[in-house]
């Protein structure tokens, strides 16, 4: 078995979902909706699926999708995209990001990776021959360390993934930071792969800011976004990637041979989707801030402290000033097995599995299961007092 999956573990998503299964433990680890997306949009996929074609669409994606992505994104993030040259479709983001990292890095080439991370982005780059550099992010604000960065930079430095907004951390990239990388990538011929895959789960106020939006990053810069964020249906494996042309023909030649192409009637009702209003996501937004604030206020309710969310659907949980002395895995085995509530360590996002003291919480939930959750997290401090 190539050693890089076979030093791989199971991944603390699967297992800690894999225990609420079998306890019947209410899950708030693993990041899903509970409920599906619109009616509509279903509606749409359905008809699409029984009506329309269900045979190979265009490799690069149906034209459709990619028209409505590059309108979206131009409406949402003032980014001028051509459709034909710099939108590629793929089965989801994780997809995308291994499309990006395989053309992109070459055997001894080095990638910067921020820590904690989604947990593809280390394994996918080593499997293209590169060597990882990880930079620690320190709560509770997660901002760049820049002289941590610039001590990780070498001159096999080829590309940097960056994750805004943040998952775990909830955190939105500061326009300071992204201005930062850009000066920095444009005086090293580095190219940034941003994960932007929740891009419209911001709150209080808050917007995204695209790094394909920043100039110094337009032509070094691979976007990913994801119609299974945007729309709470994380089933839907439909991925965007935009870049400039060169880059996206790179793309292109490793996506071709990972996927070739993703399933019509989803590329379908996808497009429809993007052509959303933005009270559509305005709306939606508002939805997930109310229920960050429901689980925040009842867990403060019960002695539980958190750390600030400004984005996605995921709030931390502050062990140690909650009152918790134990280490993020074994509150996280312990509360799942004793106390019929999952929840994820914040250690699985980082490369040595260093413990941390948070552990990650999904707020997109009902009200009923955030508040059974509370009691439960109550029961599961209390395990520790």
């Amino acid at each position: 078995m190539n050693p890089i999956y076979a030093a791989l573990p199971t991944t603390i998503f699967e297992t800690m979902s894999g225990l609420a299964r079998e306890t019947g433990a209410i899950n708030l680890g693993q990041g899903f909706p509970e409920e599906d997306g619109p009616l509509a949009l279903r509606e749409v996929a359905a008809r699409a699926l029984l009506e329309g074609s269900n045979q190979y669409p265009p490799m690069r994606g149906l034209p459709a999708l990619r028209e409505a992505v590059a309108a979206h994104y131009g409406r949402c993030h003032g980014v001028s995209l051509d459709w034909a040259r710099e939108v590629t479709i793929t089965s989801g983001a994780t997809e995308a990001l291994a499309a990006a990292l395989l053309a992109l890095l070459s055997p001894g080439d080095e990638a910067i990776v921020f820590a904690p991370m989604y947990d593809c982005y280390a394994p996918m780059a080593r499997r293209a021959g590169a060597n990882v550099r990880v930079v620690r992010l320190a709560p509770p604000n997660w901002r760049i360390d820049r002289d941590a960065l610039h001590r990780a930079l070498t001159e096999k430095t080829r590309v940097i993934v960056v994750n805004t907004p943040h998952n775990p951390a909830a955190a939105l990239m500061s326009e300071d930071d992204i201005a930062h990388l850009a000066a920095l990538c444009a005086a090293r011929d580095i190219t940034i792969v941003s994960d932007e895959v929740w891009e419209h789960v911001t709150f209080d106020g808050q917007t995204h800011k695209s790094l394909l939006a920043h100039p110094d990053l337009r032509d070094r810069c691979v976007k990913i976004g994801s119609a299974g964020k945007m729309f709470s249906m994380t089933g839907w494996k439909v991925g965007f990637v935009c870049a400039a042309p060169h880059l996206t023909e790179a793309v292109v030649k490793a996506h071709q041979f990972l996927t070739f192409t993703t399933a019509p009637n989803l590329q379908i009702a996808a497009a429809a989707g993007l052509e959303y209003p933005a009270e559509y996501f305005a709306q939606m937004r508002t939805a997930f801030q109310r229920g960050r604030d429901r689980l925040a206020q009842g867990l403060a309710d019960v002695g539980i402290h958190t750390l600030p969310a400004h984005g996605t659907y995921f709030l931390n949980i502050d062990l140690r000033a909650s009152g918790i002395d134990v280490s993020d895995r074994d509150f996280a085995l312990r509360a799942v097995k004793d106390a019929g509530v999952a929840v994820i360590p914040l250690s699985a996002f980082y490369q040595d599995d260093a413990e941390t003291g948070y552990a990650r919480l999904c707020f997109a939930k009902s009200d009923d299961t955030l508040d059974r959750g509370v009691e439960r997290l109550a029961k599961a401090r209390a395990l520790f007092a």
